[in-house]
């Protein structure tokens, strides 16, 4: 029969200290990294969504650019989007909308800012 070192016991429970000091953080940044993931491609569909509405809304027969900026505005609001900037831009035949935004971020990486722009044609009445 073997007598047990003292010693070997020891380095098995220092070994997985060692694992469980890089392996939980390694798994924290992950689940982090994917949260984030999570919140920037939603604040980018809220942006996508809110200036298409507006562009619907500023391309009618008697479009409005406020009321646009407005419906705009709710939505990305609603969907998380802080800091948010409108731009309307109405020519003869087509509406643009661009918006830039801040979205809900935990750790800003370059991501803290969505742009979408949604551009349409305007409504024309014509004879028949």
């Amino acid at each position: 029969m073997m007598a047990r070192s003292p010693v070997g016991g020891r380095e098995r429970g220092l070994t997985n200290s060692l694992q469980f000091a890089v392996i939980v953080p390694a798994l924290m940044l992950a689940t982090f990294g994917l949260i984030q993931a999570g919140l920037w491609l939603h604040a980018r569909n809220v942006a996508a969504e809110a200036v298409t509405a507006a562009a619907d809304v500023a391309r009618s027969y008697d479009g409005d650019p406020s009321a646009a900026t407005q419906a705009a505005r709710r939505i990305a609001v609603v969907g998380g989007l802080t800091d948010v900037r409108l731009t309307v831009s109405q020519q003869p035949r087509s509406v643009s909308v661009t918006m830039v935004a801040k979205p809900p971020v935990i750790f800003d990486l370059g991501l803290g800012r969505i742009t979408e722009t949604a551009t349409a044609p305007v409504e024309r009445v014509t004879t028949p």
